[in-house]
């Protein structure tokens, strides 16, 4: 388990670009933490690191954001930002394309309140833990 504390919103989302920036394809990222830890900031991040122009923002209403990447160097074709805080069964997921989005190595998949669909994810999933220690500074445990 490895744990990094960010000082600032900019270098929680510094954090993110350069997860971002080292994805290959096929990654799963599960985010936890309570409301305003940076689950958001730090999806935006890795958007960012994957070389994402649009602006991201949290898909809460809608469940889901597909941005299409534009790396030339990578397989990454796709990033899927799910917010799966009002989600909670397999139909659930089934119904957002949740089970083809995993099989496919050219997607960087992004999970805020991972923890809420847990038993779905699989065991290659990166667990983030996000902590709020003080107004700005944040703790955030990888596993």
């Amino acid at each position: 388990m490895k744990k990094i504390i960010t000082k600032n919103e900019k270098e929680t989302m510094s954090l993110g670009q350069i997860i971002g920036d080292k994805c290959m394809g096929g990654e799963i990222f599960s985010l936890t933490g309570n409301l305003g830890t940076g689950k958001t900031l730090l999806s935006k991040g890795i958007a960012k690191g994957l070389n994402i122009k649009k602006n991201v923002s949290s898909p809460t209403f809608i469940i889901l954001n597909i941005y299409k990447t534009k790396t030339k160097e990578k397989k990454i074709k796709k990033f899927i930002h799910i917010d799966a805080y009002r989600l909670s069964s397999k139909r659930d997921l089934e119904n957002i394309g949740f089970f083809d989005f995993l099989n496919d190595e050219e997607n960087v998949i992004v999970i805020e309140w991972g923890n809420k669909i847990k038993k779905f994810l699989p065991q290659k999933a990166k667990i983030i833990k996000i902590k709020t220690l003080s107004e700005n500074s944040r703790e955030l445990t990888f596993s």
